[in-house]
């Protein structure tokens, strides 16, 4: 029986083809692997397509290198039955992705024809380099993503010592035509809690689609529950038929972004105490200045429910904005309310608004101290899985993000760009003074705190292809 696509999948019962499935998938792409510590690689093929020959080994040869979807989730399983001195829960073996771009095909040989056969979405044939994004021009980006990558390679872990061996044994693998143009080093930060932050210390890595029954019966029974937000998506918003692998029934794979994203922490602070000086916001209701602009306190606690952090343990992702249609608790342009409007968007259903949703995988990069504010030098690698660029990640970077009218179609004052990383003009905006009353005041735009350093799309192909090369 074919994979069903249309519903989130049972991993722990899966037969048949869906259990060949699981073997066949690359880990990270349905359940986010533990990436603690990261190292990317990004690799040219400087042979031409007429000799394709080394790549093609170099891939092979990775291939087992690489463990399945099916052997990461028992992995987690079993960890969690047996524990790990204390570790993380998905303390597992390092993880290894691999990718290509449409060039990166062409490398190996195939046709323009054969791609174009293979891959729907248009947005992975044109590149990055050409989607219109509002992004700096490409001039400006760092150097490795100026050039044209044909791949990449992720290996991620909770161990440095083993993230770092193993890329030493991947780096063993290439031969003199195999170039590394990049290289990436993903650091995750923690708070005191031990909840995953990013550099401008908000929680992050919540509110994810979840494409499997077991991750929704935790989410039900851990994390707040379902009963008004269901975080439920079906498989085919991340998977994609993997048309050059041998079996086309069990074998997918799944479009993948990277983007470096550089944070200016100091500049991010100076926004948050000139909106809250704006407001006239005095002592502990300061911290509602940053909420605001991201849509989450610090602690996670979403601003939509509370007008302070620490009301929930666990803090919740089971809400929507059915309470705040004026937005006068969370501003429209508050990053995650732009970014997964939850029912404030122009949608004739939820449903409707959740396919542009996609499987967010990012990682911090760079270290700082404590109380150091720095300008440049870290950020995030923005990672994501999607069935289609153009409906899920450009659609929203395009109609969510940098899109000032959204979500709030024809309203005065416009609700303006996603305060964190939107891109482009930014107009003033509106900011609800006292939580929960309707009066705000409009505020002079908020400047841009998040740098866009470069990126690619990829294609994240299936076990099988890579060892038929």
């Amino acid at each position: 029986m074919p994979v069903d696509l249309k519903n989130p999948l049972s991993w722990k019962n899966a037969t048949g083809d869906a259990d060949t499935m699981l073997q066949n998938l690359q880990a990270n792409i349905l359940k986010g692997h533990v990436r603690d510590h990261l190292g990317i690689l990004l690799l040219q093929f400087d042979k031409g397509p007429e000799d394709p020959t080394e790549a093609r080994t170099f891939l092979t040869r990775l291939a087992p290198l690489m463990k399945s979807a099916k052997t990461h989730l028992q992995e987690v399983k079993d960890h969690k039955q047996n524990g790990s001195n204390g570790a993380s829960d998905t303390d597992t073996s390092p993880y290894v992705g691999v990718g290509l771009t449409k060039d990166g095909y062409l490398r190996l040989g195939l046709s323009e024809q054969a791609i174009d056969e293979a891959f729907e979405d248009e947005a992975f044939k044109r590149g990055m380099k050409g989607a219109h994004l509002k992004d700096p021009p490409t001039t400006q980006w760092e150097d490795a993503y100026q050039k044209e990558i044909h791949a990449i390679v992720l290996v991620g872990g909770a161990d440095p010592g083993s993230v770092d061996a193993k890329l030493q044994e991947i780096e063993g693998l290439r031969t003199s035509s195999i170039s590394v143009i990049g290289r990436e080093t993903g650091l995750g930060l923690r708070d005191a809690a031990g909840r995953g932050i990013e550099h401008f210390g908000y929680v992050d890595g919540r509110s994810q689609p979840l494409f499997l029954k077991e991750d929704l019966e935790e989410e039900e029974s851990q994390k707040g529950g379902t009963s008004i937000w269901d975080p439920k998506q079906p498989l085919e918003r991340v998977l994609v038929e993997d048309r050059l692998a041998p079996n086309k029934v069990t074998d997918f794979g799944s479009y993948f972004v990277l983007r470096k994203l550089e944070q200016n922490v100091r500049a991010f602070r100076q926004a948050e105490d000139d909106l809250a000086n704006a407001l006239n916001l005095k002592d502990g209701d300061r911290e509602r200045a940053g909420a605001m602009l991201v849509g989450r306190f610090k602690d996670g606690t979403p601003l939509t429910l509370e007008p302070a952090p620490g009301a929930h343990v666990p803090v919740t992702n089971n809400f929507t904005y059915a309470d705040d249609a004026g937005a006068d608790k969370c501003p429209f342009q508050a990053h995650i309310r732009k970014t997964n409007p939850r029912g404030s968007g122009d949608f004739e259903s939820d449903s409707d608004e959740s396919t542009h949703l996609m499987a967010r995988r990012g990682q911090t990069y760079g270290e700082r101290s404590d109380g150091d504010l720095p300008e440049s030098g870290v950020g995030l690698l923005f990672m994501a899985f999607n069935s289609s660029l153009l409906d899920q990640f450009e659609f929203t970077q395009k109609n969510w993000v940098n899109f000032a009218d959204f979500p709030a179609h024809g309203s005065e004052p416009r609700p303006g760009l996603d305060q964190v990383i939107g891109q482009g003009d930014r107009p003033p905006a509106t900011w609800p003074q006292v939580w929960g009353e309707e009066e705000g005041k409009e505020v002079p735009a908020v400047a841009q705190a998040v740098t866009m350093k470069g990126g690619e799309y990829f294609f994240m192909p299936s076990l099988p292809f890579l060892r038929s090369l």
